[in-house]
């Protein structure tokens, strides 16, 4: 009897996550567009290609205004699917934002071009997730596209089980996505355990299934590997230029892998390389200058031992250094899975690794367990974030918050409508509505790059103008 033939499809991330994880987002767009007619010919399911850290990054280093990507790059992709990652309530900030700003962010994406909209949460709480996929199935049946995908971010512990990763698959088919996200931003999700983990989370849903890793661990080809052996849909690779190390397997290997199998995807492997020869004389120049540093392309096999994240583990590294207190560093390991439980198991990802890190640099320096506390452990700890799987330390909680108590419902319930307020606030600058958005998400870094805009145009350098009396030097 033949093989059923079930072929795996490609995200590829070569514009978004790979260069994120490497040369910290800073290819322009520029670099990009020479190169997406060939992108387009590949068959990708989709391609990451904005959100995550490229909207503060486009601001804040490339003078670039990330809305005008977002349309170029629509324009040059005619084929294939436009996809970004979403922080849920905090959009791509660092905060949670009020529904009215998030649902208008989510309808910006999608009118100008976004079509796979990632969503995830730093404590996989569904909460903070509705608003976020509740507008993009909103604007998907106006403007007749969009795909509402929840991420959740794969993390071990002890509530972690497969009936968990079951019973939240089901709840998010509930909530309306479209699709599910495996998100395992460390890199800790082994091939076996892939295995299992698919094949639990095909239990609980039909949805598609998509899995994304890093390859900080050595680990990542294989695991997808075995998640494509037990089921999984989707991948996210990049092109080799920026492949491996901290960011993903390499795309032409994955394609080559499922050659004359059933989940064999059909890439063209001389298309493939042509692109991967466009990206290699950047790779180069990124080398040379010191942007592609030697310390992520290799392996870290400690994000195993610690299950700690690659970047949680160089934030580590650098906040004890600036305090004259590297021999603290294993120490400082030791105590981030106390901190972690003490906090309610939270998985490691944007923000939650950064406040559980560097409570526990805190409790490891002061010598004594939480004698100090970060405003992000208190907020943490009262319920600001969200609910964490595991119940919190009452203990640590009591000895941070005194006598306020923790909060249970959804953090941004607390929120009032603000879009009003940010579009008074910006307004002297405003050229597009989406500018509003750029301000509400970074007021300062926007201001500064809307300021920037109107020099380039005027020939005015607004940052030697004396702006209070109106005054230009000459």
């Amino acid at each position: 009897m033949a093989e059923v033939k079930k072929p795996v499809q490609f995200t590829e991330t070569i514009l978004r996550d790979a260069h994120q994880s490497v040369i910290a987002t800073r290819m322009s767009t520029e670099q990009m567009l020479p190169i997406i007619d060939k992108m387009d010919k590949v068959g990708y399911r989709s391609v990451e290609c904005w959100g995550g850290a490229t909207f503060d990054a486009c601001l804040r280093f490339l003078k670039e205004d990330p809305w005008e990507r977002l349309r170029k790059l629509r324009a040059g992709f005619k084929n294939t699917k436009l996809q970004m990652l979403f922080r849920g309530q905090n959009i791509l900030g660092y905060s949670h934002y009020s529904d009215d700003v998030v649902e208008y962010f989510v309808q910006k994406s999608i009118s100008n071009g976004m079509d796979v909209i990632r969503i995830f949460d730093c404590l996989n709480d569904l909460r903070n997730l509705q608003t976020a996929v509740d507008a993009t199935n909103k604007f998907k049946v106006q403007e007749g596209h969009g795909e509402a995908q929840v991420a959740l971010c794969y993390t071990l512990g002890d509530a972690y089980t497969m009936d968990y990763w079951r019973n939240i698959a089901r709840q998010i088919e509930e909530m309306g996505a479209d699709s599910i996200c495996i998100k395992d931003m460390a890199g800790l999700l082994v091939p076996y355990e892939a295995e299992k983990l698919v094949k639990a989370l095909k239990e609980g849903t039909k949805l598609p299934i998509q899995l994304h890793t890093h390859y900080t661990s050595g680990v990542a080809a294989m695991t997808y590997l075995k998640a494509v052996e037990a089921g999984c849909d989707v991948i996210d690779t990049a092109m080799s230029p920026l492949s491996m190390g901290t960011s993903q397997p390499a795309t032409e290997v994955m394609a080559k892998t499922f050659e004359g199998t059933p989940y064999d995807p059909g890439y063209d492997q001389n298309l493939l390389a042509e692109i991967a020869d466009y990206f290699k004389p950047m790779r180069e120049e990124w080398i040379k200058s010191g942007r592609y540093s030697t310390k992520v392309m290799g392996v870290n096999i400690n994000t195993l031992r610690y299950q700690v994240p690659g970047g949680m583990l160089s934030n580590l590294v650098s906040q004890l250094a600036e305090m004259h207190q590297e021999d603290k560093f294993d120490a400082v390991l030791e105590e981030v899975p106390r901190v972690r439980k003490d906090f309610g198991e939270p998985p490691l990802v944007t923000p939650s690794s950064q406040i559980v890190g560097t409570q526990a640099v805190l409790n490891v320096v002061l010598g004594e367990r939480y004698k100090q506390f970060t405003k992000e452990s208190r907020d943490l700890l009262a319920g600001k974030y969200g609910q964490t799987v595991k119940p919190m330390n009452p203990e640590v909680q009591k000895k941070a918050l005194g006598d306020v108590k923790p909060i249970t419902h959804r953090p941004a319930d607390d929120l009032p409508p603000s879009l009003d307020k940010f579009n008074e606030e910006c307004k002297q600058y405003k050229r597009q509505d989406e500018d509003v958005l750029s301000y509400a998400l970074f007021p300062k870094v926007a201001t500064e790059f809307f300021e920037y805009r109107e020099s380039q145009e005027n020939g005015v350098d607004n940052t030697i103008a004396d702006k209070a009396d109106k005054v230009y030097p000459v």
